[in-house]
């Protein structure tokens, strides 16, 4: 071999060596210490990411709890209190029983008590009907009827009445 070429691997070796141990140090001066707690936590959590207990994700919800001393005010609405029994038995903290939330359809405009005063032709959607008008009853405050909430539903908690043209929700 030629002493160019031994001399050319001999440096690169040196380098990457250098290299290595320079990385080295720096991941073990900037490491970011994490509870372990907050992923025990959050593999109890149901991972549905839907922000019902007000905060971003289950991932944040479990290092809120972590770092919270009363948990009490907390509540995973998805999970409900079997889930919150789990996380309050790995942080040994105590947490009291909720009812659990239900959402609620308060308008009773069925159907057949609502007059239709437009015919829509175009996409079925609430988002749209909401653009561009009151919906076919132009009723401001009721219900659409047109089912974006039960699509938005990740849980199969809801259905459409074909009857009442309302949202059910299923207890």
């Amino acid at each position: 071999m030629s002493e160019s070429v031994l001399n050319s691997v001999l440096l690169l070796a040196a380098l990457g060596t250098m290299a290595a141990i320079v990385l080295f140090i720096v991941s073990k001066k900037f490491q970011v210490y994490e509870n372990p707690l907050i992923a025990e936590v959050d593999e109890v959590l149901p991972a549905a990411n839907c922000g019902g207990c007000g905060s971003p994700g289950c991932r944040a919800f479990a290092e809120k709890l972590v770092n919270t001393a009363d948990i009490s005010d907390l509540f995973c609405p998805v999970g409900g209190n079997e889930v919150m029994k789990q996380v309050a038995g790995i942080l040994g903290k105590e947490v009291a029983e909720k009812d659990p939330t239900v959402a609620v359809v308060r308008c009773q405009g069925a159907c057949d008590v609502r007059p239709k005063t437009t015919l829509y032709q175009g996409p079925r959607s609430c988002a749209i009907s909401a653009l561009i008008y009151s919906g076919e009853t132009d009723c401001q405050y009721g219900c659409l009827g047109d089912g974006d909430c039960v699509v938005a539903c990740k849980f199969d908690a809801m259905y459409m009445d074909e009857t009442t043209g309302l949202p059910v929700v299923i207890t």
